[in-house]
């Protein structure tokens, strides 16, 4: 027991403790903290970039460049239509459904805004 107690005094000593970061790990954390919830999601992330890319896509080859399922990138592009940040036309092809996702002004901003976030993340981390 006494073993077990000097251990303890050992780790409780100042020169022991854990370092403290410097204030300069701050403006990292401070701008993390104000990155869009809505696009740090990978599926959300992979959907808009792949938009961004691309004048629009179909439900189908989305699916296929993000290796995703049916239900995954339906409930995630959902998500992204109802903020703003996609547009979905559903049409017809003969027979054949066919959805195509467009990524909107609001969404071209959100990424652009998103990118410059993680950029100066990136900076303040590497800058400590």
């Amino acid at each position: 027991m006494a073993k077990s107690s000097a251990a303890r005094k050992v780790h409780t000593r100042p020169e022991h403790r854990r370092s403290i970061r410097p204030s300069s790990a701050a403006p990292a954390s401070g701008i993390a903290t104000t990155l869009d919830r809505l696009l740090h999601d990978r599926m959300r992330l992979g959907i808009v970039s792949a938009l961004s890319a691309a004048d629009d896509m179909s439900f189908a080859d989305l699916k296929s460049a993000l290796n995703a399922t049916d239900g995954n990138l339906s409930v995630h592009a959902r998500k992204l239509e109802d903020a703003g940040y996609v547009s979905c036309e559903k049409a017809f092809s003969g027979r054949t459904p066919r959805t195509t996702y467009t990524l909107t002004a609001s969404g071209r901003r959100a990424l652009e805004k998103y990118l410059d976030h993680m950029e100066a993340i990136i900076r303040a981390a590497r800058n400590t």
